[in-house]
């Protein structure tokens, strides 16, 4: 299927690994042109280096920034003026007991998780609107509606989150620009991999078991009952991505693997 994106300019923010970069390939891969965004400089010429390999002629650069901090925002945002599409991917976790998080933490999940897409949104919208063409998509979780016990401030990150995103979405009602999040579940990324690790030596099991024990213990209503791959949510975020989408806006859509129960 041709997704009517050759052309497009877009911005994934926290594409040097994992589900970014699967989502900046995929994007390439249909002829758009990819700013990545990564906090380490040597990081990110490598994540550029990387991409262009595996899709030779892409038209890809790389912008070095902390989105934790409205300064780094602001630099992005200058960086990736008059872009068409805007993947706010970045993102941070960190399992830790509910008593173990200072208020230092949950405000520092709150700036990653929620400021940062609400800081490049309003930077780099008005812009779409004028064009009357644009597409704003929230990396989410399964967690903004399911709050995991084992990390309760990502959980409500992510749940104020999908707020913002479905109020955006009704903001640009009528404008051409449609705004949605999008649901993974556990996915296999490099993050994930080391908590993997380390879940496996806390409980002296190898890989494979620590990941069974996961889904048995913590995600036990999990249909796929396996670490989704980062490509399966960079093939739904560019469909979402593309003109082929036009009515889908507000929308919370799900990649998680069928954790969720609910059917809607």
């Amino acid at each position: 299927m041709d997704l009517q994106l050759s052309g497009k300019r877009a911005l994934v923010t926290g594409s040097t690994a994992g589900i970014g970069f699967a989502i900046a390939t995929e994007l390439a891969r249909e002829g758009v042109a990819v700013m990545l965004n990564g906090r380490d400089a040597a990081r990110l010429a490598q994540a550029v280096q990387r991409l262009q390999a595996l899709v030779p002629g892409a038209d890809v650069r790389g912008t070095a920034a902390d989105l934790c901090s409205a300064e780094g925002c602001d630099r992005v945002a200058q960086a990736s003026a008059g872009v068409d599409i805007l993947v706010n991917n970045f993102g941070i976790f960190d399992p830790q007991p509910f008593e173990a998080i200072g208020d230092g933490e949950w405000q520092r999940f709150f700036d990653a998780n929620v400021m940062s897409g609400v800081r490049l949104t309003r930077a780099l919208l008005p812009a779409m609107q004028a064009a009357g063409w644009g597409r704003v998509v929230f990396i989410n979780s399964e967690s903004g509606v399911n709050p995991p016990t084992e990390m309760l401030h990502y959980g409500m990150s992510k749940a104020a989150q999908l707020s913002v995103s479905r109020g955006l979405a009704q903001h640009c009602a009528g404008t051409g620009v449609t705004v949605n999040a999008v649901l993974p579940g556990p996915t296999r990324t490099e993050g994930v991999d080391a908590f993997l690790a380390k879940l496996a030596a806390e409980q002296g099991v190898d890989l494979a078991e620590a990941e069974r024990s996961f889904f048995a213990q913590a995600r036990p209503t999990s249909l796929l009952r396996r670490f989704v791959d980062p490509s399966d949510v960079a093939a739904l975020v560019a469909y979402v991505c593309s003109p082929r989408s036009a009515a889908t806006t507000g929308a919370a859509l799900r990649v998680e693997g069928g954790i969720l129960s609910s059917m809607c």
